[in-house]
């Protein structure tokens, strides 16, 4: 990696990381915990939380289903679904948003859980008719998340470029931005 890469890439992650932090501040003051469902970004959104200190007072836990079948297995995804349109897909990212707020709620908690899904194309080429850096995110926000008054799932597409890891760290990246946004944090 040349040394204009080395910084490039510190920089994002220190926006990530400053990112990851106010989202987690606001949970925790808000009382919202976060689970994450991740299909193209292996690990890395739950990587993004778990880099803050403190995390584990909002983040409860990330299932990589990069199989189709553990999408419907784990999640709940609803198999036709992913027999007919593949995983790639918005109403995929919707549902695995959904079954991953579902999955990790706690009784005690009530319904607080903000699920997060990822699933799309990472590439380095297209997977079948879907190109390379064609990517959904879901969220599942819960009542009360910046004043919304029932659950609320919603997909959103993401058309990326560059190379695989590029796409799974700006879809990361996306992601938090758009929680920020939601939460109204940009306003702060």
């Amino acid at each position: 990696m040349s040394e204009s890469e080395n910084s490039s890439t510190a920089a994002s992650q220190s926006q990530c990381d400053e990112l990851a932090a106010a989202v987690l501040r606001y949970c925790e003051a808000n009382h919202f915990k976060i689970a994450a469902a991740e299909s193209l970004t292996g690990g890395l959104l739950a990587d993004a939380f778990v880099r803050i200190p403190g995390a584990s007072k909002v983040f409860l836990g990330s299932a990589v289903t990069y199989d189709i079948r553990a999408k419907a297995k784990i999640l709940g995804v609803n198999a036709d679904l992913l027999a007919r349109e593949g995983a790639v897909h918005p109403e995929v990212a919707r549902q695995m948003a959904a079954g991953t707020a579902q999955l990790y709620r706690q009784t005690e908690d009530g319904d607080c859980v903000i699920g997060l899904a990822t699933t799309g194309v990472a590439g380095p080429g297209p997977d079948g008719d879907k190109p390379a850096g064609l990517v959904y995110i879901g969220c599942s926000l819960p009542c009360g998340f910046n004043g919304i008054r029932a659950r609320q799932t919603a997909a959103y597409e993401l058309r990326l470029k560059g190379d695989r890891e590029a796409v799974r760290h700006e879809t990361v990246q996306y992601i938090l931005e758009k929680l920020r946004t939601l939460s109204a944090l940009s306003q702060e």
